[in-house]
């Protein structure tokens, strides 16, 4: 299928549509002030992502634990977090408070206008590993426009799991071939390519912070690469010229 053949744009959300890191960050430094307690806030926030977010996922898809929502891994996690950095004490009701941080995400600047660009001419979801509720929630306070949302509590597999992309093609109600997986990691795009969606990578440099690299590199088996939402617009409008 050609690239005027794509009717849907599907999009990883944590990293290519907000900024995960700044925002926990944000709400770590909040909560270490009112205890008091001076840690390595960005240390925490990756710990709580890599280990505990991706890390769950991957021991999710290889079969070592039950299916949980992102806000189960996050929440389970958080939990071995606090006491090493002085927050043991914190009480319930704040513990879930701070829990829901990744309810509250800020998207990057493009996201919004993006978005709304985009939603002139395609049907735009969330195809992400987040739970629906999170992702509700993100979007009403970051007022992200979606058509529809899907999370992995409904598409019943976390990404990369073909069965992921697959069911959220079927729940648009078109073909693979006709949604594009928009996203900034390589890994994301390259197995919805082998499900048979169509790649558009996005570069984030900032995603990450300063303890890892991402590969930023255009690569060529890949349909599009833009250096954020609105320049995908632009370039998907010529392709339908």
């Amino acid at each position: 299928m050609a690239l005027r053949d794509v009717r849907a744009l599907v999009f990883d959300v944590f990293g290519t549509v907000v900024d995960w890191r700044s925002s926990v960050i944000r709400e770590l430094e909040a909560a270490g002030a009112r205890y008091g307690v001076s840690a390595d806030w960005g240390a925490f926030a990756d710990a709580w992502r890599y280990e505990g977010y991706l890390g769950g996922i991957a021991k999710v898809n290889r079969g070592e634990w039950p299916f949980m929502t992102t806000d189960e891994l996050h929440r389970r996690k958080l939990e071995e977090l606090l006491p090493q950095y002085g927050l043991g004490g914190m009480p319930e009701a704040e513990r879930e408070d701070l829990n829901r941080a990744w309810h509250r995400l800020d998207p990057w600047p493009d996201s919004v206008p993006g978005l709304w660009r985009l939603k002139q001419r395609y049907v735009i979801s969330t195809l992400s590993n987040g739970n629906v509720a999170l992702l509700v929630q993100m979007a009403k306070r970051a007022g992200l426009p979606w058509d529809c949302v899907l999370g992995a509590d409904v598409l019943g597999a976390f990404k990369p799991k073909p069965e992921a992309y697959l069911a959220g093609a079927r729940l648009l109600g078109f073909a693979p071939g006709q949604v594009m997986l928009v996203a900034a990691h390589k890994a994301d795009l390259r197995a919805a390519q082998a499900a048979g969606l169509r790649a558009a990578f996005i570069p984030r440099p900032k995603e990450a912070g300063p303890n890892v690299q991402p590969d930023l590199e255009p690569d060529p088996s890949f349909d599009i690469t833009a250096r954020d939402f609105l320049e995908l617009a632009r370039l998907l409008e010529e392709q339908a010229a």
